[in-house]
């Protein structure tokens, strides 16, 4: 693939803060691509580079577009064939573990553009899929239909309460069960707690008033009963624990515990609510406590590693014992061919895969496409509310159309 220009430039992601968005111009077609951005993020993450200047609050991005164009003479003057082939020269030009001299962000704008250049007229799902020797299949989708922790403003610790349509047959009605339960769940809210209740977080859920994690399960379990879901529909949770740990303890449903009680905390929730997946339980070093969890969880829900993996594969082989799940976010590790290096890792150890947004998201849809390709079977979307969250739905909608099957939820082995 001859790559003819390369046009970087600062955009605003959904939070109103710049992020970059590369064009790469191939045979007189433009291919495009942005980057999202985390709140909650891991120590180990990719670094993700940012001006540190007035303008933006120092969050502008003008020093990965100087980097974009140094770049793009060295990637001009080249001729690339794979994915791998481009991404080893980012890496390269890089040269360091964390990204920090050019961020990830720089890199992986750069990636996935190339990726969609090479992709060409055929379906961005179908040419990652060819790449990677697999079956496109549709992902169900895990929807953040409440907020609490660094997305509210309320006392829930817990930052992310999700319904998952298990048993949708098709990626439509999985949408539709997922909107009409979250439209119930805020027509409930606002009916209880006011208009203000009704007021979505970044990732489009709602934020209630509510005082701990019991209420927020009843009140969503009550919208999915209102719409009668209760045998096709299960919960999960993003727990962000790394969020509310203090010096050994975690504060949580407003009490301090120990990671003995928190685990507990954690059978006694699925005792009574019976969630099929748990994201990071634990804070971001606790491969113990993971551990121990996961095995009390085996065969009965998935646990989900996010800051304590980062979508790297060498923190996944550390945490071999510690999760059944691992949470794949592209911008975690800086490149595509990263990202697939990491699911295969995470595949390898018989972790089942979920490809996710970021809380400051785009309106680019790659991540609907990434997750088809790798044929994972789980996407975590936000609700179906915000053109940045819906443009995720819509894109799967529209892969729908092309006879591509939704793959069932099953839990790792």
């Amino acid at each position: 693939m001859k790559i003819t220009a390369i046009t970087p430039r600062q955009i605003l992601d959904s939070r109103g803060n710049p992020t970059l968005e590369v064009d790469f111009s191939v045979q007189n077609q433009v291919y495009r691509a942005a980057v999202p951005s985390g709140a909650s993020t891991g120590t180990h993450e990719a670094v993700e580079l940012r001006d540190g200047k007035p303008a933006y609050h120092g969050k502008g991005v003008q020093k990965t577009i100087a980097h974009v164009k140094k770049l793009a003479k060295k990637i001009k003057a080249k001729t690339f064939t794979t994915q791998n082939q481009f991404d080893g020269f980012l890496l390269q030009q890089d040269g360091t573990p964390t990204k920090k001299k050019l961020g990830a962000n720089t890199l992986l704008a750069l990636s996935l553009a190339f990726a969609r250049g090479h992709a060409g007229k055929k379906r961005l799902y179908a040419d990652l899929a060819e790449a990677l020797k697999k079956t496109p299949r549709l992902p169900l989708p895990f929807a953040n239909v409440l907020n609490g922790g660094r997305h509210a403003g309320t006392p829930l610790k817990i930052q992310e309460f999700m319904v998952v349509p298990v048993g949708a047959k098709t990626f439509s009605e999985a949408t539709q069960m997922v909107s009409e339960v979250y439209h119930s769940l805020k027509k409930d809210a606002v009916q209880k707690f006011g208009a203000s209740a009704g007021n979505v977080g970044d990732e489009g859920g709602i934020a209630p008033p509510l005082q701990n994690t019991r209420q927020a399960l009843d009140l969503i379990w009550r919208a999915v009963e209102e719409n009668g879901y209760s045998q096709k529909m299960a919960l999960a949770l993003d727990c962000a624990a790394s969020e509310f740990y203090e010096r050994g303890t975690y504060y949580v449903d407003g009490k301090h515990i120990t990671p003995a009680e928190l685990t507990q905390y954690y059978l006694d929730l699925h005792g009574q609510y019976r969630f099929i997946s748990l994201e990071d339980p634990f804070h971001e070093e606790s491969f113990t406590e993971f551990g121990v969890l996961t095995r009390l969880l085996r065969g009965k829900a998935q646990v989900v590693g996010d800051d304590l993996t980062v979508t790297n594969p060498r923190r996944i082989l550390q945490a071999k014992k510690s999760c059944s799940a691992l949470l794949l976010k592209v911008n975690q590790i800086g490149t595509l061919s990263e990202s697939f290096a990491a699911a295969k890792t995470a595949e390898s150890l018989g972790w089942n895969v979920m490809v996710s947004h970021r809380s400051g998201e785009t309106e680019d849809a790659f991540i609907s496409d990434l997750a088809t390709a790798l044929a994972c079977g789980q996407i975590k979307l936000g609700a179906p509310a915000r053109g940045e969250r819906t443009a995720k739905y819509n894109q799967l909608l529209r892969i729908e159309e092309d006879g591509v099957k939704l793959k069932l939820f099953s839990l790792p082995h």
